[in-house]
């Protein structure tokens, strides 16, 4: 169903569905298509800059796909642990209903990075250098997924008075529900349905890129030891979460000993304080001695020309069995067209002799010019005239 969007101080409006099309009865959605999109351009920057921290592609490759499963199982985990009360206690079927939404992005990485360790654990390659590129990867699909809640009008904040505040009819219901008002009560929130509200998704979309341009191309050409992007990731976007979390309407919250919290603005103050706590520290400690990087030892480089040795053998070996395939095709239609050649010239050869013998025949009708009887293995039988 179409619904509009609007910015009513921009005067901006938006006719928006969460279905993009419609596929034999299955409808596919704007969120899943970003979400598809986000992870396609992050494979990419990270298969594509993997051997500059000293891993190959194929080695990348295998770990990015095992982490994606391991971030689709954490996510969803992670979701279903601090919804438990609220949405599965009583229905835990709907924990596989993953087409109604519920997935934690602190989850999903968690989950990958467990799932990721173990991978190279069994490929005997190191973790480190792998986040290091990994994490810059996904802030940038982090960054584009986050307009999918644009599609699906969610992801949004309190009430503002701030040019790009926005409101809907799908906004204005979601807070008008009374578990909604109740827990952001407990939160000490009051928000008016009827008023413009933060457009959160979008803060996060810009905090994230500023993030992944920063640590992508700025911080990793120059990074002193394994793991210290992955250190920056964690500063950056739990800084960046627990600010932007505080304004949303829709967090994930659960009872401490002190109150209400949102769950990822509290876990978002932790990464950000541990992380650059462990950068501060590690800067300093590492200064007064040499750590030598993954990428410039001799274990990466023989892996890496390994891995390309091995990969162009299995590349000579399809060559040779397209080879072989081709010129087996080639003798055997060599061979059918020879065959029909020599069956055509026997053809030929016997439509040859029954004419030869026909004309032969002809020759000896024609020798005897008397009207008599004629043999051609004697001579003419014509009787004398008396």
């Amino acid at each position: 169903m179409t619904q509009v969007l609007q910015f009513p101080k921009l005067g901006w409006e938006f006719n928006l569905n969460r279905v993009a099309f419609n596929i034999a009865g299955i409808d596919v959605y704007w969120y899943g298509i970003t979400f598809a999109l986000a992870f396609v351009v992050g494979l990419i920057y990270f298969i594509r800059r993997a051997e500059r921290v000293g891993i190959h592609s194929d080695d990348a490759l295998d770990a990015a796909l095992w982490a994606v499963v391991g971030g689709v199982i954490g996510a969803r985990a992670y979701f279903v642990i601090f919804q438990w009360e609220a949405l599965y206690k009583d229905n835990p079927w709907k924990i596989f209903a993953f087409r109604e939404g519920g997935l934690a992005i602190y989850g999903g990485v968690i989950g990958a990075i467990l799932l990721g360790y173990i991978v190279t654990r069994i490929k005997k390659i190191p973790l480190l250098p792998l986040l290091d590129i990994g994490l810059p990867a996904l802030l940038m699909g982090q960054a584009i997924g986050r307009w999918g809640n644009f599609f699906n009008m969610e992801a949004f904040g309190t009430n503002t008075n701030l040019p790009w505040g926005m409101t809907s009819k799908t906004i204005a219901a979601y807070l008008q529900r009374p578990d909604v008002i109740a827990q952001l009560e407990k939160l000490g929130q009051t928000v008016d349905p009827n008023m413009p509200v933060h457009p959160t998704f979008f803060y996060e979309f810009v905090w994230n890129l500023i993030g992944f341009l920063i640590l992508a191309y700025v911080f990793t050409p120059r990074r002193k030891y394994d793991g210290e992007i992955a250190l920056g990731y964690l500063a950056w976007y739990g800084l960046g979460r627990m600010f932007i979390e505080g304004l949303r309407t829709d967090s994930l919250v659960t009872e401490m000993p002190w109150g209400m919290i949102r769950v990822s603005q509290y876990l978002g103050g932790i990464l950000f304080v541990g992380g650059t706590v462990a950068l501060v520290y590690l800067h300093f400690v590492l200064k007064k001695k040499e750590y030598p990087l993954y990428v410039t030892t001799d274990k990466s480089k023989q892996r890496i020309e390994f891995k390309k040795s091995q990969m162009q053998n299995k590349q000579d070996k399809h060559n040779k069995r397209t080879a072989s395939t081709v010129r087996n095709t080639t003798d055997a239609v060599g061979t059918a067209l020879l065959v029909d050649n020599i069956n055509d010239k026997i053809i030929l050869t016997e439509d040859t002799d029954t004419d030869d013998n026909a004309d032969d025949s002809s020759d000896c009708d024609n020798d005897c010019d008397c009207g008599g009887d004629c043999d051609c293995d004697s001579d003419c039988d014509c009787g004398s005239d008396d």
